[in-house]
C-alpha cells in the first residue's frame, strides 16, 4: 500500500497530531495489516461504516479506494441495498448517488469487473 499523506497535506498545520494518527497509524499500520484482513475486505467494512454513520464526505474517497481494491459495482450496490434496511433509506439514497458516480464513470462495462491493485488515490 502506498504511504498516505492526506492527513499532513490537509490538516498538518492545523491538527498535526490528528494528521500523524491518520497517516501513520490508521493508514500506515492498520490498513497495512493485509495478512490479517485483505484491503478488499477492509474497504467493504469501511464503506459500510461510513454509510451507517452518514459520513458521506469521507465516503467518496473510500468508494474509489474500494473500487481500486477489487470491490465491484454489483457488490457495492448489494452492500448499500442491504444496509438500507438497517441504517435508513435516506443514507442509502445518498450512498447510491456517490457510488453510481464512481462505479459508472467508465465508458465500458469494465466497471463491473474487479480492479486489481491497491493504489492510493
Amino acid at each position: 500500500m502506498q504511504k498516505q499523506t492526506a492527513g499532513r497535506s490537509i490538516l498538518g498545520e492545523f491538527a498535526p497530531k490528528f494528521a500523524e494518527l491518520n497517516d501513520d497509524i490508521l493508514f500506515g499500520e492498520i490498513w497495512a495489516r493485509e495478512a490479517a484482513l485483505p484491503l478488499r475486505d477492509r474497504s467493504m467494512i469501511t464503506v459500510a461504516a461510513l454509510i451507517s454513520g452518514g459520513s458521506f464526505e469521507q465516503l467518496t474517497y473510500h468508494l474509489n479506494f474500494a473500487k481500486q481494491n477489487g470491490v465491484t459495482e454489483t457488490e457495492i450496490a448489494e452492500i448499500i441495498t442491504h444496509l438500507s434496511f438497517y441504517v435508513g433509506w435516506p443514507k442509502a439514497w445518498s450512498a447510491f448517488n456517490l457510488a453510481k458516480e464512481i462505479f459508472m464513470s467508465c465508458d465500458t462495462q469494465e466497471h463491473k469487473k474487479p480492479i486489481g491493485g491497491n493504489k492510493n488515490v
